[in-house]
């Protein structure tokens, strides 16, 4: 039975990765900074270690007996992605090294290798991750997932669903399916040193998609696009820099879109399924929420 250190687990991404692995029959050890407010989140299925990413002592500690890593970590700061993604994933790699660890997979970005100008910082965070990983001698998948259905909620405030700019169609990609090919690659002995792109189903915007979710999750939201400028405007007067980072994506998204062949991916560890909407009405079977008439 493979054992696996989820770096993580109480993201976005990496709590369903995480979740996924136990259901696939897996130990899961999980690296997490408060044990407390983890088990509260995770619950009690999860063998807990305590300690920060960037403790290697803590890392070290937490891949004992471990046969495997998974890390999915990110910030909010330029500083906090560089030091917690690039330094932290660093440490990770070296100490999977030394527990001579078989596979290490970690969670970079669809557009992070890829040419389009100057490096914005989440890309500049996980280029040094990756990095990091290559010169480590671990076998390795770097996974480059397009966007995430489980971030539609984020794009909630209050009232309102909000779009920054026009980025151009995504296949998005429900962090289920995304968990289901992380376990999978576990027992593919070859699959060690890939960079696999990771694509959803079909291709939708990012205003259809809060549309679906304004349908189903949530009636009564009102969908808005934002300008970009209008925004950054906002960002530097009222809102003190919070969306710097969700700014620089969404201008890269709406100029570049997305890259990559997911086909190689979908041919080793089975191509995801669930559509925006699919994921919408498990949102409403999960939280128990009415469904609209």
């Amino acid at each position: 039975m493979t054992s696996v250190l989820v770096v993580g687990a109480t993201g976005l991404i990496g709590r369903p990765v995480a979740e996924r692995l136990l259901a696939d029959g897996r130990r899961v050890r999980v690296l997490v900074r408060d044990r407390s407010r983890a088990r509260r989140l995770l619950g009690p299925r999860f063998d807990y270690a305590e300690g920060d990413i960037r403790d290697r002592t803590a890392v070290s500690r937490a891949l004992y007996r471990c046969d495997a890593v998974h890390v999915s970590v990110s910030g909010e700061s330029a500083a906090e992605m560089s030091a917690v993604e690039g330094v932290g994933t660093a440490i990770v790699a070296e100490a999977a090294a030394a527990a001579r660890v078989r596979l290490l997979t970690y969670v970079s970005g669809n557009l992070v290798r890829e040419t389009y100008g100057p490096k914005i910082a989440e890309h500049q965070a996980k280029i040094e991750a990756e990095d990091a990983i290559r010169a480590s001698g671990v076998p390795y998948v770097i996974f480059r997932p397009t966007y995430f259905m489980d971030s539609l909620p984020r794009h909630v405030q209050g009232s309102f669903a909000v779009t920054i700019g026009r980025p151009r169609p995504l296949h998005m990609v429900a962090a289920s399916d995304f968990g289901a090919m992380v376990s999978r690659a576990y027992d593919l002995p070859k699959i060690a040193d890939s960079e696999l792109a990771v694509y959803g189903p079909e291709p939708v915007t990012i205003q259809e998609s809060l549309r679906h979710y304004r349908d189903i999750v949530q009636p009564g939201l009102r969908c808005v696009s934002v300008p970009i400028p209008a925004m950054a405007a906002a960002n530097g007067l009222f809102l003190g820099g919070k969306f710097s980072g969700t700014l620089q994506l969404m201008r890269l998204l709406e100029r570049v879109g997305e890259r990559g062949d997911p086909s190689s991916a979908w041919q080793l560890l089975g191509a995801p399924t669930t559509t925006v909407r699919e994921w919408c009405e498990h949102q409403v079977w999960a939280t128990g929420a009415a469904r609209p008439a």
